[in-house]
């Protein structure tokens, strides 16, 4: 079972002037990844406050899935907050992500997001909306318990046919 903590970037969300439909909906997209939700919290889009929620979670749980503040408006900083507490980049997964929106909007290249390592946790910043999110999450599932299975040391082979397809 892979434990999961959601964060959602919402200065409307976190005082309550928005319904948040993205944690919800990343909520019921993980169900095939025979994943359980331990953390679910909708914050503000301040730094310092992503930054220790990210900490937080990362001694808790193996994934920690961000939505919003992903774009390129002034308080969008889930990037930065994100690179300065993960140990490891992992660039593919934020690429596949761009990759796959760019087939559907030009848009998707103006997504700043990131993934990375932080101790034993896998943290993937997934943008706001809840169209690129099923998409997002989509592209990227099926690499998600590999990417698991080696950031906690597993050593099998990455190359076995259809591992990571």
């Amino acid at each position: 079972m892979i434990t999961v903590a959601i964060l959602t970037l919402s200065d409307k969300g976190a005082r309550g002037e928005r319904e948040d439909l993205s944690g919800p909906g990343i909520r019921e997209l993980i169900k095939r990844l025979d994943a359980r939700v331990d953390y679910y919290d909708v914050i503000p889009d301040e730094k310092a406050l992503i930054k220790e929620k990210l900490m937080e979670y990362s001694n808790k749980v193996d994934l920690v899935l961000t939505t919003g503040g992903t774009g390129l408006s002034p308080r969008d900083v889930t990037p930065e907050a994100t690179l300065e507490v993960i140990d490891r980049v992992i660039p593919g997964i934020a690429e596949a992500m761009r990759a796959e929106g760019l087939k559907k909007t030009g848009r998707a290249m103006l997504s700043r997001a990131v993934a990375g390592v932080r101790a034993n946790t896998l943290i993937i910043n997934l943008p706001g909306s809840p169209k690129a999110i099923r998409e997002g999450l989509e592209t990227i599932m099926d690499i998600i318990p590999h990417a698991l299975e080696k950031i906690k040391g597993s050593t099998d082979d990455c190359g076995s046919e259809g591992r990571s397809r």
